[in-house]
């Protein structure tokens, strides 16, 4: 399969998204031809990759908190997490967890018709300043005609800055046809 590179668009301030490590509001794909566009089901085949990368940063951790009123120590309690066996405050996993599928819903953004399923498994923490690579590989497509698209199921590894494996996820998402 061929790797695919995302290409950030956003009308949001570069300077607030970068401060806040927030992910790209919108994207196309980059192909090896250099042509950017959106990707629907009939563009894609099993084996086509897809990657993107995000530091986490210190305002996701504090903001997730509150957004998911998880404030276990281990999240906002530096003195309490840094005796603990991660040597350190981490990120929620769901965070994580929501940072792995936010890459491969811009992979179709413009195409997904609806997110179906995600899992995902933690390998490893992650810590503020941890940049993130996910790279999404194509595992399946499913021809639905009645919604003028199909499934596209895929696997991903997030991994940190120094190559190693922190998540791996599964997800599906019905997407449309090309027009």
């Amino acid at each position: 399969g061929q790797v695919l590179e995302l290409k950030a668009r956003s009308r949001t301030s570069s300077a607030i998204r970068a401060l806040l490590g927030l992910a790209p509001k919108t994207a196309r794909v980059v192909r090896e031809s250099g042509a950017e566009e959106d990707v629907a089901l009939s563009e894609v085949k099993v084996g086509d990759r897809f990657e993107s990368a995000m530091t986490m940063t210190e305002p996701h951790i504090v903001m997730g908190a509150g957004l998911f009123g998880d404030f276990n120590r281990l999240h906002v309690d530096e003195p309490f997490a840094k005796a603990s066996r991660h040597g350190g405050r981490i990120a929620h996993g769901y965070l994580t967890s929501s940072l792995i599928a936010a890459s491969y819903g811009m992979v179709f953004h413009g195409t997904a018709i609806a997110y179906l399923e995600h899992a995902c498994r933690f390998l490893k923490p992650v810590h503020a300043g941890d940049t993130l690579t996910t790279v999404w590989e194509i595992t399946g497509l499913t021809p639905k005609p009645k919604h003028d698209g199909g499934i596209v199921a895929m696997k991903a590894t997030c991994s940190n800055q120094d190559g190693e494996a922190v998540a791996e996820a599964t997800g599906t998402m019905l997407v449309k046809n090309a027009e």
